[in-house]
This record gives structure tokens, C-alpha cells and sequence, in this order.
């Protein structure tokens, strides 16, 4: 298995380029599916989600072209087939095929996602939504069958009992090409979901109200190819600011939307690190003390989950006690006892990480569990003076385009080795 070999103790410095948005590119590339013609998705990351995508729809009969950071898209002479586990194990926003072939074909037969290991993935909201738009829904041996009754789905109005980004997306997908108006009630407001309403809409959907809690889909008979790029990944883009401020560095984020991000810039200077917002870009400074504070995540506009465990890290290094809360998974804490192997003081306590900060971080060998806790540890391992060695690399390739090669280009002494090596050369 590869490993990252990280030399810590370098502030990171200079330009950073922000790859498109991961958690946009695994609703797009399903949604594209959806068009009586080619579509073509650009600023696609590189990463390992999106690489699964590629094989999967080339299974299932669609005409594919990948190139560099640009998909064609051909789903016409596709045909419905069972979607068992598989390659669809690995990836966790494999539901998002459910809406799209719903509603290409009024029937999906899809193994149950997989990805990051987070603790409970409910898809009820899901399923509540297909069957308010007539669908029947059966889970067997691992396997969702969903079918429109009157083979295509009506138009409903459906109250989500929880803000989901996933469930917000797939009941939008599904609606898309439903017979009559579908109403989605406390939908999540993500900047994601706005890029897949863009795209829909660019494919001749009628969406409106995406990014306010209602959205209303007036289901259409057809929808044609057309072109589309995806917005920035402000997770990516919120990686690096933190990693920035945790070596004390002078990192210029570029290709971001600034906006996406004020939820972490409010926290970044709060603590107390300098933050300058450019129309498509962030400068982020460092200092060598932080002050302690309190982050509670939240649906979007709020602190985002996916930023929890790289924060986590950040805050062992400021001088007091902060508590840092996470109120969209309960289990999102695997990188506490990897933190502690590096010296640091924290423990958790319920939905919650209690740190008492200002400890010195230690070089040490430790395990990602999950994407975004590889994140907080690559970090805490460029915040050291010492050798950190990082595995659970399959964790962080789902994520971070290029990683080594962006790292190194900001300074950092970082090598990844091993007999696998699946990261794409720096462009």
C-alpha cells in the first residue's frame, strides 16, 4: 500500500490552483445520463470517485470520453441492467444513479452505497421521495430496486425531514423528467445542488429555487446534451487555507468562489489568521499562536462537515480549550486517536472533539480512516518538525486532485511511495 512521507515543519507558500468540486462531479456525471445527446462536464477532478464513474457508465453502455479534466458524456444506447455492489461499494454518492436512472428509464436496480465509513448513511429521505413520486422500492440482499409504478413517476410534493444534500439531489434528478410539478420542502441549499440545477436546466429542465430551501421541478418530456464546467471545490480550497494557517504559511488559494467560503474565513480570523477575499481567490496568513474557539458544522451556509476533522487539527495547535461539534455525523471523530499518536491533547465527548490546545505535534505513523480525516492528518503532518508517515492513501485519492504535487508546489517535503501509485503527475 503507498504512503505519504511527510517532513513537517515547512510553512507552505505561494499559488494554489482549486481543482472542481468532488461533491458536484459524482451528481453531474449521473445527471448527464439524462440527455438525448453528448454532454460534456468540464473542470472535472481527477480523483479516484470520479475514475469509478468513468468505468461504471462505460459498463453500462454509455459512449464515454475522459480526458485530462473534461468528460464527454453519451448515455443513448444505454440499457438498464442490475448495478450490483462491486464498484459501487466504493463510491457513496453511487445513490445519485438511483434518481438518474429512474428517471431515464422508471426503473433502478443499484447496490447500496459505499465511501468514507461515517457512521449511519440513512437513504430513507430517498426513498421517501421515489414513492411520493409513485415509485415502489424494495431492498434486497444489498440491492435497492426502485420502480414508477405507471412506469414514470408523477410529480409530488415532498417535505424533507432532514436538510440532505444527497436526497435533495436524487429526488431533483428524479423529478426532472416526472410527469407534472414536484415541490422538494426544506431542501439543502448547497452550493453543489445549484451546479446540478445549472446543468439540468442548461439540458432543457425547469428548476427553480435551487439554493433556497423550496425547489420546484417542472418535469419535462426530453433533455439535450450541452456543455458545462463545475464549480471550484471549496472543501479543496478550504483544505489548503487551514493548512496554510496551521504552518504558520503565505498561501494564495486561487480558482475559488470566496463566498462559498465565509463560513471558514470567519473562523480563520477569529482564531486569529489573516484572510484577504479577491474576486477568485484567497490569501491566507499565518501567525505563530492562534486563539482557542468553539465550531458547531451545519448545513450549508453554515461551518461545513467536510471541514470538521482538517479544523480539528488546527485547533490542537491554538492555546486554550475549544470544542468543536459536529452536528451531521456522529461518527466523525476516527482522527482523534490518530491526533493523540502525534501528541496532541483532545478527546471526544459525544457529537463533540474537547481540545486542549498548544500542544506540540510529533512526527508519528499513523492511518486515515476516511477522506477528510487523511486531510486533517496530512495537515497535522505538515504542521510538525518531524516525519510523519500517512497510509489509507485509497481514503484521500477519493477527494484531492494531485495532493503530492500541489503540496510540493507550496513547499512542502512530501513523497508518496509504495507499489501503487495512482495520483496523476503534476501539470
Amino acid at each position: 500500500m503507498d504512503k505519504l512521507i511527510i517532513n513537517g515543519g515547512k510553512p507552505l507558500a505561494g499559488t494554489v490552483t482549486i481543482s472542481g468540486a468532488k461533491n458536484s462531479a459524482v451528481a453531474l456525471i449521473p445527471a448527464a445520463l439524462l440527455a438525448d445527446g453528448p454532454v460534456v462536464i468540464e473542470n472535472l477532478p481527477r480523483i479516484q470517485d470520479v475514475d469509478i464513474y468513468h468505468e461504471l457508465l462505460r459498463e453500462m453502455g454509455a459512449d464515454v470520453l475522459f480526458e485530462e479534466d473534461w468528460m464527454e458524456i453519451d448515455g443513448r444506447l444505454m440499457k438498464l441492467m442490475l448495478m450490483p455492489n462491486g464498484r459501487i461499494k466504493k463510491l457513496r454518492a453511487s445513490y445519485y444513479l438511483w434518481g438518474a436512472l429512474l428517471a431515464k428509464f422508471g426503473e433502478a436496480q443499484v447496490g447500496l452505497p459505499g465511501g468514507c465509513d461515517l457512521g449511519p448513511r440513512p437513504v430513507d429521505l430517498h426513498i421517501k421521495g421515489f414513492e411520493a413520486m409513485g415509485a415502489e422500492v424494495e431492498n434486497k440482499n444489498g440491492v435497492m430496486t426502485i420502480r414508477a409504478k405507471r412506469g414514470r413517476l408523477q410529480g409530488a410534493r415532498i417535505y424533507l425531514d432532514l436538510v440532505s444534500v444527497g436526497a435533495t439531489i436524487n429526488i431533483m434528478l428524479a423529478a426532472s423528467k416526472a410527469d407534472g410539478v414536484t415541490i422538494i420542502e426544506n431542501a439543502a441549499r448547497e452550493p453543489e445542488i445549484v451546479d446540478v440545477a445549472t446543468l439540468l436546466n442548461n439540458m432543457g429542465a425547469n428548476i427553480k429555487g435551487a439554493g433556497t430551501d423550496v425547489i420546484r421541478v417542472q418535469g419535462v418530456e426530453r433533455l439535450r446534451g450541452c456543455r458545462h464546467t463545475i464549480i471550484p471545490d471549496r472543501i479543496e480550497a478550504g483544505t489548503y487555507m487551514i493548512a496554510a494557517a496551521a504552518t504558520n504559511g503565505n498561501v494564495l488559494v486561487e480558482n475559488v468562489i470566496p463566498k462559498h467560503l465565509e463560513s471558514l474565513t470567519a473562523k480563520l480570523r477569529e482564531i486569529g489568521a489573516q484572510v484577504m477575499e479577491m474576486d477568485d481567490c484567497i490569501q491566507v496568513m499565518g501567525r505563530d499562536s492562534y486563539r482557542s474557539i468553539d465550531v458547531k458544522t451545519s448545513p450549508y451556509p453554515g461551518f461545513p462537515t467536510d471541514l470538521q476533522q482538517p479544523i480539528t487539527t488546527l485547533l490542537t495547535l491554538a492555546k486554550g480549550s475549544s470544542i468543536v461539534t459536529d452536528n451531521i455525523y456522529s461518527s466523525r471523530f476516527r482522527h482523534v486517536d490518530e491526533l493523540r499518536r502525534m501528541g496532541a491533547t483532545l478527546k471526544v465527548e459525544g457529537r463533540s472533539a474537547v481540545i486542549e490546545g498548544g500542544s506540540k505535534l510529533n512526527g508519528a505513523k499513523v492511518v486515515a480512516s476516511d477522506l477528510r480525516a487523511g486531510a486533517a492528518l496530512f495537515i497535522a503532518g505538515l504542521a510538525t518538525s518531524g516525519t510523519t508517515e500517512l497510509e489509507g492513501l485509497e481514503h484521500i485519492d477519493r477527494g484531492y486532485e494531485n495532493l503530492v504535487g500541489k503540496l510540493q508546489t507550496l513547499g512542502a517535503d512530501v513523497i508518496r511511495v509504495g507499489l501503487q501509485h495512482t495520483e496523476s503527475p503534476q501539470r
